[in-house]
């Protein structure tokens, strides 16, 4: 039994040391370390514990899936912007459409969705799913649904958008005439 403690004692010293020579490249955790006197790789542990526990009980959940769903997408959009590299900017452009795609649905059914159980966590798992590169769960969507939706759709799509950009510009109009401004001012 007490062979078993020990070793298992040794197991997680191992893997606290790779854990640490992994986050020491972080310069934030450093500083975070260094003002709370906890190890990183114990805050780390934490903040992801605390993550899926707010995640489970659906407590500011939204915001977690919005920062996931933003976040990390931005920034490697940022990166394929500025590389040279032509296929990471393909990957991003159709996360980006199927994320649009799946946001406008959700506007439209939150009131159901809200009675799914656990639904946040399968939202910010299908959007894991749907951004990384290692899945390539987007371009799977894109290929199998939504790029012949959308060109099946595509004359649609934009008879309702160059309408919408009329109707905006004509509510546009008449409130600029009514407050007395004008465009030269």
């Amino acid at each position: 039994m007490d062979a078993a403690m020990e070793s298992a004692k040794v197991s997680a010293k191992e893997v606290q040391g790779k854990l640490r020579a992994k986050f020491d490249k972080v310069p934030v955790l450093q500083q975070a370390e260094d003002i709370t006197k906890v190890p990183k790789e114990f805050l780390v542990l934490g903040g992801g514990a605390l993550s899926l526990i707010l995640l489970f009980f659906g407590i500011g959940a939204g915001s977690l899936c919005s920062i996931v769903g933003f976040v990390y997408p931005a920034f490697k959009s940022f990166e394929a912007i500025e590389s040279q590299v032509r296929g990471d900017d393909t990957q991003w452009l159709i996360y980006w459409t199927v994320y649009a795609f799946f946001s406008v649905i959700e506007v439209f059914v939150d009131y159901l969705l809200y009675w799914i159980p656990f639904y946040y966590a399968f939202k910010l798992a299908f959007l894991l799913w749907a951004m990384l590169p290692q899945t390539k769960g987007a371009k799977f969507i894109y290929d199998s649904f939504l790029k012949d939706f959308l060109k099946k759709n595509e004359s649609k799509i934009d008879a309702a958008l160059n309408e919408a950009k009329r109707s905006a510009s004509s509510i546009t109009s008449a409130a600029t005439s009514s407050t007395g401004t004008k465009k030269d001012e």
